[in-house]
C-alpha cells in the first residue's frame, strides 16, 4: 500500500500532482464528498495512463482486465484487491452508490488508445471524447449525490468539451509518441500532414484543424450552460471542468490555433480564481 500525508489521502494526493484541474474543483465540493471524488479521478488516472506503462497491446489489456475483475467484486461484495486506489474506489461506490455501468464504461473506452489509428472524423473524435470523459463527470455528479436528467446531460456536453480541449492542448505529447488524436478527414482537408505533426512542426496547415476541434468543444459548452436551469446547485463542482475549459481554449485562441505555442501547455496561473469565481456565482 502507497503511503499519504495525513491530511490528504494517497488518491488525493496523486489527483493533485497529475489532474491538478480536478483536483482544483474539489476544493469547491462538500468536505465528505471530497474523498470519493479524489477516488474517482484517480481511477481515472489509473486506466488512462495504460498506454504509457505499458510496452504492448496485450499487456494493456491485462492491466484493464484487473480494473475489470476488480470492479466485479467490489458490486459482487467480494474482498477486492489490496491496491492503493481500488480499495478508496470500493468504499467510494458504496458510500455513494456509483453506478457500475459508467466505471465499466470508462474501462472499455481506454481500449482505443490501445490502438495506433488516428480517429477518422472529428465526430469520431467526438465520440472518444464522449465516451472517455462523459462517464467520469456522471459519477462525479454521483459522487455529489446529483442524479437530475438536466445535471446529466450537461455532464455530457461538460466531458465531451473539456476531453477536446485536453486532446488539444496534448498534441506534442501524443506526437512525441507517434500518435495522431486530430481528426483524419479535417487534416485532409486542411492539407496538414502527420510527417509535420510528429516532427513537431508547428505547420499553418495544422491550425484550422485545431480550430474546428476547438469551435466543436466551445459548441458544448455553449449547450451545457444551456441547461443551467436544470441543473442543481450541488452539481457544480463536477461541471466546473467547463470554465477551465473555456479558460483553454482562448490561449489557444490567442496562439492562432497553434498547438505547439508554449502557452498553449502551461497550466494558467488564474485557474482557482477563474474556479472560485465561478463557484461564487454558481455557474460553470
Amino acid at each position: 500500500m502507497a503511503k499519504a500525508t495525513p491530511d490528504l489521502s494517497y488518491s488525493g494526493q496523486e489527483v493533485r500532482k497529475y489532474d491538478n484541474d480536478r483536483f482544483l474543483t474539489c476544493l469547491f465540493a462538500p468536505a465528505e464528498r471530497r474523498e470519493s471524488l479524489f477516488a474517482l479521478y484517480a481511477f481515472n488516472l489509473e486506466i488512462a495512463k495504460t498506454r504509457e506503462v505499458v510496452t504492448e497491446p496485450m499487456l494493456g489489456q491485462m492491466r484493464l482486465q484487473f480494473w475489470r475483475d476488480g470492479i466485479e467484486k467490489v458490486y459482487g461484495g467480494a474482498a477486492v484487491p489490496k491496491h492503493a486506489v481500488m480499495e478508496p474506489l470500493a468504499a467510494a461506490v458504496k458510500e455513494q452508490g456509483l453506478s457500475r455501468a459508467l466505471l465499466d464504461r470508462l474501462i472499455d473506452a481506454r481500449e482505443a488508445d490501445l490502438e495506433d489509428a488516428a480517429p477518422a472524423s472529428l465526430d469520431c473524435l467526438v465520440n472518444y471524447a464522449d465516451v472517455t470523459s462523459t462517464p467520469l463527470v456522471q459519477l462525479a455528479l454521483e459522487s455529489l449525490g446529483v442524479r437530475e436528467e438536466g445535471a446529466q446531460r450537461a455532464a455530457r456536453h461538460v466531458g465531451i468539451a473539456y476531453a477536446l480541449t485536453g486532446i488539444l492542448r496534448a498534441v506534442p505529447f501524443h506526437a512525441h509518441q507517434h500518435r495522431q488524436m486530430l481528426p483524419a478527414d479535417r487534416m485532409e482537408a486542411h492539407g496538414a500532414k502527420q510527417a509535420d505533426l510528429f516532427e513537431l512542426r508547428s505547420a499553418p496547415e495544422l491550425r484550422p484543424v485545431v480550430g474546428e476541434v476547438a469551435d466543436r468543444a466551445r459548441d458544448h459548452l455553449a449547450q451545457a450552460r444551456g441547461l443551467r436551469r436544470e441543473v442543481p446547485r450541488a452539481a457544480l463542482p463536477a461541471l466546473l471542468p467547463a470554465v477551465l475549459a473555456d479558460t483553454y481554449l482562448d490561449v489557444i485562441a490567442r496562439e492562432g490555433n497553434d498547438p505547439f505555442a508554449a502557452r498553449v501547455q502551461m497550466a494558467n496561473p488564474f485557474r482557482q480564481a477563474k474556479l472560485a469565481w465561478a463557484a461564487v456565482r454558481g455557474r460553470y
